[in-house]
């Protein structure tokens, strides 16, 4: 059996019209085969490497060198590419050109395997997809919440410093900026070594999945649940409830759910459902509990409070970069006035259109 899989019938068009790296384009091709054994990489990352595990491996990159020299036969190419090889690409060249296993061990140690050594976002639907542009937002787009973003910082560098850390639960107003500030962790924090994967809806009930995928990697996740709510009786509160506090299976220790909602409690609430002061009804009061802990799980509650029209102005001016001269000032207020509001999403929308 062959850990690596037979070169596919169309490495030509792959040489000839993709940007491939410099220097050694068709052992490029056969390196991306070593990078993409999604079996071999989990087991490698799950367990030591076994004298006989060593020996199949080792076997099987001097078949791809054999491959590669007969491929160098037949279709002399030299200095073809145009890119530099990525850091992830390189250490596969040099595990699939000189290394051993434990090279190949290294490369996955790394860099992951498959999409998680080409990509820093993702998205999860069931399926985990990469995000081939991730939104670019930036801490400096969002005037206002220095506090709350200092927050959210500090834990997240806690998290990435292998420290306790703890999910969180950004909620407040629409349009105060919430999403924005998760996703500039990606854009600030990626280098060191966080991936940003945004959890959809259909994707909840595959948590456990997800966990199981993503413990033996060497990056730090941030799961990101975007507008968070749930209706009466959604199972899917449950699933997320017990993966924050209370699983059968353990959350790894490089996962942190980070979730923005408009509700603070995340499940809908009826007023009629509050017990009456001084009422002992156990079942009222049980019922509210369970809606109330979700959000108690989220050791770290931020609060993004609405804009007022000062802050709306301010915000104006800094995604202008510049003061504001009456006519802009008073065409933003008529903007936000028009049924818009005043938030940080409404400056933007301004700004796009009047800038």
């Amino acid at each position: 059996m062959q850990l690596f899989p037979p070169l596919q019938p169309t490495p030509l068009a792959e040489i000839f019209y993709a940007r491939v790296p410099k220097g050694e384009p068709w052992a490029w091709v056969l390196s991306k085969r070593i990078l993409a054994d999604e079996a071999l990489a989990r087991r490698l990352l799950r367990e030591p490497l076994s004298p006989g595990l060593a020996d199949w491996i080792d076997l099987e990159l001097a078949r791809l060198r054999r491959e590669l020299d007969h491929l160098r036969k037949e279709h002399p190419f030299s200095d073809f590419g145009y890119l530099e090889p990525s850091p992830a690409e390189a250490l596969a060249l040099e595990a699939l050109l000189r290394g051993s296993a434990a090279s190949v061990q290294a490369l996955y140690q790394a860099y992951g395997y498959g999409i998680y050594a080409y990509h820093t976002a993702f998205i999860f639907d069931g399926q985990m997809e990469p995000v081939e542009k991730p939104d670019p937002a930036c801490f400096d787009d969002l005037v206002g919440y220095n506090r709350q973003i200092g927050m959210l910082r500090s834990n997240i560098e806690r998290f990435l410093a292998g420290k306790p850390a703890v999910p969180m639960l950004l909620y407040g107003a629409r349009g105060s900026g919430k999403s924005t500030s998760v996703k500039a962790l990606h854009t600030h924090y990626a280098a060191q070594g966080l991936r940003l994967v945004e959890v959809l809806s259909e994707g909840l009930d595959r948590l456990p999945a997800l966990m199981e995928e993503l413990a033996p990697l060497p990056f730090r996740f941030v799961l990101f649940m975007d507008d968070l709510a749930f209706a009466e009786g959604d199972e899917r509160f449950h699933r997320l409830k017990v993966l924050l506090e209370g699983a059968v299976y353990e959350r790894p220790a490089n996962v942190l759910v980070v979730a923005t909602s408009n509700r603070r409690n995340l499940v809908s609430q009826h007023w009629d459902e509050r017990p009456e002061p001084g009422a002992n009804d156990p079942a009222a009061w049980d019922t509210l509990q369970d809606k109330l802990a979700l959000a108690d799980r989220f050791g770290l509650v931020i609060t993004f409070p609405p804009f007022d029209q000062g802050l709306y102005l301010e915000a104006v001016a800094h995604l202008l970069g510049r003061e504001l001269d009456p006519d802009t000032r008073t065409a933003a207020l008529q903007f936000a006035l028009g049924g818009r509001g005043f938030s940080g999403r409404t400056a933007r929308h301004f700004v796009n259109q009047w800038g």
